[in-house]
């Protein structure tokens, strides 16, 4: 089959290379799905579960990509859930080889029903970003209506999912961004929008849910916004600034097949929209995930046209 590898760390995006490999098998409670889209997040190549397994060996060359829709082909032993032919999307595990590829050997569980009349393209741009926004905001961040949100980064994939769910679940949300943005999380569902780079963040006063995925002095600044019994909900990695009088939570996002039918069932009855920011075929892939300008959503591989 065809697949990306990365052989090597230092090289960053600029090692990865289209190669042929062997097709995965299906181990205990594996499916194979024969993928027909994946999704990309460009700071994979950063992550060490990319480049070595749970015993930390060196598991390179590696193919990354986690997000992906596609077809079931086959079962391995015990697995249940799933049958052979239905079309799926999910979230692949960390430290297995991923979904730029055109099969994937994954864990049934990891994966939740596609209905028919969701595009494969649209399916592989929601595990990650969606799944992100909605345990930061939910399962972490325990977010309820009449609350309000601040959430950075709002324009770009994850933000945008963040704008949306936290608006449906009734909250006010504030986003934030560089100038450019403004229309887009505007567009997406954003109360207000905040630019970082011309606007004082805190003019925004108190707010009671944080969603970080930028971390550092914006972190700190923001943990000083929360309200008593406010949550700072980060992807960023280690906490390093807390709220005063609240929470603070750093988490991975996991793969959840009711999540994932969640998310799934908004998009079908449209509230809830998906933000793609570039499309490319597998044999143009390297190109697409070596972007020349900054990209405003997610990156979706076509695997098969």
């Amino acid at each position: 089959m065809k697949a990306i590898e990365v052989t090597d760390q230092a090289a960053g995006l600029a090692g990865m290379a289209l190669t042929e490999r062997p097709e995965p098998t299906a181990a205990i409670n594996d499916v194979i799905v024969e993928i027909h889209a994946s999704g990309f997040v460009s700071t994979e190549l950063d992550w060490p579960s990319t480049w070595t397994d749970r015993a930390d060996r060196n598991r390179a060359p590696s193919v990354p990509g986690h997000e992906l829709a596609g077809v079931v082909t086959a079962l391995g032993y015990g697995t249940t859930g799933l049958s052979v032919g239905q079309r799926v999307f999910g979230l692949a595990d960390w430290h297995r080889d991923g979904t730029l590829a055109e099969y994937v050997a994954i864990e049934a569980r990891n994966l939740a029903p596609l209905p028919g009349d969701v595009d494969f393209t649209v399916g592989a741009s929601l595990p990650i970003s969606g799944l992100t926004a909605w345990q930061g905001l939910f399962q972490h961040g325990r977010l309820q209506a009449g609350q309000s949100v601040l959430a950075h980064g709002a324009a770009g994939a994850v933000g945008t999912m963040v704008t949306q769910l936290a608006r449906e679940a009734g909250a006010y949300v504030i986003g934030t961004g560089r100038a450019a943005d403004r229309e887009k999380s505007l567009d997406f569902g954003a109360h207000e929008f905040i630019d970082l780079d011309n606007d004082n963040l805190e003019d925004v006063g108190g707010v009671d849910l944080v969603f970080d995925v930028i971390g550092g002095e914006m972190q700190t600044r923001s943990a000083a916004l929360i309200r008593a019994g406010g949550t700072l909900v980060s992807v960023v990695g280690p906490i390093e600034a807390r709220p005063a009088e609240g929470l603070a939570v750093d988490f991975v996002v996991e793969s959840d097949r009711a999540q994932l039918g969640e998310i799934v069932r908004r998009v079908r009855d449209g509230r809830l929209r998906t933000n793609i920011g570039k499309i490319a075929s597998l044999d143009d892939a390297l190109a697409a995930l070596n972007p020349t300008e900054r990209s405003k959503g997610k990156t979706v591989i076509r695997v098969r046209p």
